[in-house]
């Protein structure tokens, strides 16, 4: 599973984590308690990608009356947990699964550097 990979790479990098954390809204797949991080994994077909790419494939494709309200509510879902999250004072990061897996260092780059941000803005 790609959070695994996500996982594995915060841990070995010194990061403590909580995962699927039911105490916020839409489950992160990994939150970094500590500096208010939801972290969500997302492969890339369930929750869109590409759309404009994917939607006419779908189209064409088997059972697109399932596929393509079930991968429109999902994006809908992402945002509006997205909305809470962030009202609530959390920081949210989406990464693609392929991204994951392909560049893990780089996921953590972006988490690191969202931690450094917060903690540019507390110093301010």
């Amino acid at each position: 599973m790609i959070e695994v990979v996500l996982r594995k790479a915060l841990w070995a990098k010194g990061y403590r984590y909580r995962k699927n954390w039911s105490e916020l809204p839409g489950k992160p797949d990994i939150v970094l308690i500590k500096y208010k991080i939801a972290i969500f994994c997302d492969s890339e077909f369930f929750h869109g990608k590409d759309w404009e790419v994917l939607k006419p494939r779908l189209e064409k494709g088997n059972n697109p009356d399932y596929w393509i309200p079930k991968i429109t509510r999902n994006m809908e879902r992402d945002m509006e947990t997205d909305k809470k999250l962030l009202f609530l004072g959390w920081t949210v990061l989406h990464f693609w699964g392929k991204d994951i897996l392909k560049h893990p260092e780089e996921c953590i780059q972006v988490v690191e550097e969202t931690i450094l941000a917060q903690k540019i803005e507390l110093d301010i």
